[in-house]
């Protein structure tokens, strides 16, 4: 990985309402066909936060491209049920809404597989409704199968790395669809982008890039359930609709990845009986829009339970307790986050100075060494931007931080000292 992809990157911003228009007006995705360099897709895609498709090439020696696919190119069932069994895997019904989301039920893959199979015999259709096995953490149950790779162009994952420290979750899931099932319209968690994969099978993807979703609201403030729906056309409901541009519509083919850039906002059909590997991840391209994002979140827990602010002495923590339990995370556990991936690197670029190969052991994971040392000092600019925004934040000052393993104001100062202490170090590197 070479220097300049870093250059004059610390201090990123989010890409202006003026690119984003100039990038609608080709109204395509450019499609990778053939070799690209990890620093071309960070300067090209990552950092201006632009969606992008890879070709088939890129999948065509994952396991599960051989073994889960007939020679027809359809879901191989036999193969499944045969690797899959009895697993339990959390399936929704399309047909049914459930708070702007398609409720789900816990059954075992086989039984999934034989509604499946019912489906197809039946044109179709089924009066159990359209079924689809959704967010199945396939690679955390499974953690041995290994039937496919990240691409190296994902791989500067921090979602995922804390998560696998912690030991407890994942952003890395399965899709399982008859054609005609659907994802309704949302953004993905904490505003992070992802990358998606057909095992086999054709999608269609209807994207607007951030802000576009602001003129599909209603009157209530409240985004669509489904972003073709014709009541969007009402002007009484929906006001601003005719200001929205046309979404991106984009085809995505059996072996395609397609790479969703953060806050996005999206509706996903299958057009044909289709498997998918999904991940959400973030890194530090984007991790000043998850930061918004939960600053945004808070605000509108705040302005809920308003009334109650001068009643309660812990209304301020329970502000952090409602927004957890909404969006999955709160202002303490988004720090702890940001020590993780901080301490990493740290370690990794001391390891590096030192030249010490049995660091290298403890404290190196294969993507570090593979992504080289120029990132990891870019990685630790962004944390550490992040955590200077923290420390000025008033609702984040009003937090206990006694019981954290490590302040805030120390882990910034470790950060700092790190890069200044290996900055002629890293440089003596080429990726």
């Amino acid at each position: 990985m070479d220097r300049d992809a870093y250059h004059n990157c610390s201090s990123l911003v989010k890409m202006p309402r003026q690119s984003y228009e100039q990038f609608w007006s080709s109204h395509f995705v450019e499609y990778i066909d053939k070799e690209l360099s990890y620093s071309k897709f960070f300067r090209k895609y990552l950092l201006p936060n632009h969606p992008c498709m890879f070709s088939r090439r890129f999948t065509e020696n994952w396991k599960c491209r051989k073994q889960w696919v007939t020679e027809e190119g359809k879901p191989n069932f036999q193969k499944l049920l045969q690797e899959f069994d009895e697993s339990p895997v959390p399936v929704a019904n399309c047909n049914a809404k459930e708070y702007n989301a398609n409720p789900k039920q816990v059954m075992p893959l086989k039984e999934f597989i034989h509604y499946w199979k019912e489906y197809i015999q039946n044109g179709h259709s089924s009066p159990k409704g359209c079924l689809y096995l959704k967010d199945w953490h396939m690679s955390r149950d499974f953690p041995d199968h290994n039937v496919y790779t990240t691409p190296v162009f994902f791989s500067s994952d921090w979602l995922n790395e804390y998560w696998d420290t912690l030991e407890v979750d994942d952003y890395r899931f399965v899709y399982m669809g008859p054609k005609g099932s659907w994802t309704p319209f949302h953004a993905d968690v904490f505003r992070s982008y992802s990358w998606s994969a057909n095992i086999c099978g054709r999608k269609k993807w209807l994207l607007y890039p951030p802000g576009q979703e602001d003129f599909l609201r209603d009157t209530h403030g409240n985004l669509p359930y489904d972003v073709t729906s014709a009541e969007l056309q009402d002007r009484g409901l929906f006001p601003q609709f005719e200001e929205a541009c046309q979404p991106l519509e984009i085809i995505q083919e059996a072996g395609e990845i397609i790479f969703v850039p953060s806050g996005w906002h999206h509706q996903v059909y299958n057009l044909e009986d289709t498997i998918s590997i999904n991940h959400n991840w973030l890194n530090g391209c984007n991790i000043d829009i998850m930061w918004q994002f939960l600053q945004n979140e808070l605000s509108s827990v705040q302005k809920e339970i308003e009334e109650w602010r001068n009643t309660m002495d812990s209304w301020h923590q329970h502000c952090q307790v409602i927004m957890k339990a909404c969006s999955g995370i709160d202002y303490s556990e988004f720090a702890s986050f940001l020590k993780i991936v901080a301490e990493n690197r740290m370690a990794f670029l001391n390891a590096c100075s030192s030249g010490d190969s049995s660091d290298y052991s403890r404290h190196l994971s294969e993507t570090l060494t593979a992504l080289g040392p120029y990132h990891a000092a870019f990685d630790l600019q962004r944390v550490a931007h992040i955590i200077e925004c923290l420390l000025c934040n008033e609702d984040f000052k009003r937090l206990d931080h006694s019981t954290s393993t490590l302040q805030p104001e120390t882990l910034l100062q470790q950060i700092r000292d790190t890069i200044q202490s290996t900055r002629g170090q890293h440089l003596l590197y080429q990726e």
